[in-house]
């Protein structure tokens, strides 16, 4: 069984970018002179950077749209209990939704009124295409 790299954990999704040719080499260029240990080091420390330059900016909108900022499992026990209260749930997350592995689809398309994930979801299959519904009956 393959050992998943150092650079890359659970806690993270790989994405690509196209770069022009003389960024890219700019950036080898910061990386041999020793200012970044790699490309993949410089790009996410200038992403956390422009990410904080608007943190001012989009602090309104995670608070009047009252979204979980970085993780929020969902339980089976959770959703039960919404279900026994007939209660439903509007879920809004920046990062990662994770969905336990042992909540059965048909729950959660009795318990999720709504839902937006601007990063990750993390569920079964079954749960998965519950929750794509949901989002594009919506029109997300």
């Amino acid at each position: 069984m393959a050992t998943p790299s150092p650079a890359r954990s659970a806690d993270t999704e790989k994405i690509t970018i196209n770069l022009g040719f003389v960024d890219l080499g700019r950036i080898d260029l910061l990386v041999r002179e020793g200012f970044y240990a790699s490309r993949s080091d410089l790009i996410r420390a200038a992403i956390r950077a422009q990410l904080d330059r608007h943190d001012n900016a989009v602090a309104p909108t995670i608070i009047r749209d009252d979204f979980v900022m970085g993780l929020r499992d969902v339980t089976l026990s959770e959703l039960q209990g919404m279900a026994a209260a007939n209660q439903m749930l509007d879920l809004r997350v920046i990062g990662l939704a994770r969905f336990a592995t042992d909540i059965p689809a048909d729950l959660v398309a009795a318990t999720i009124r709504s839902i937006e994930v601007l990063g990750t979801i993390q569920a079964s299959v079954g749960v998965r295409k519950v929750l794509d519904a949901c989002r594009h009956s919506k029109g997300r």
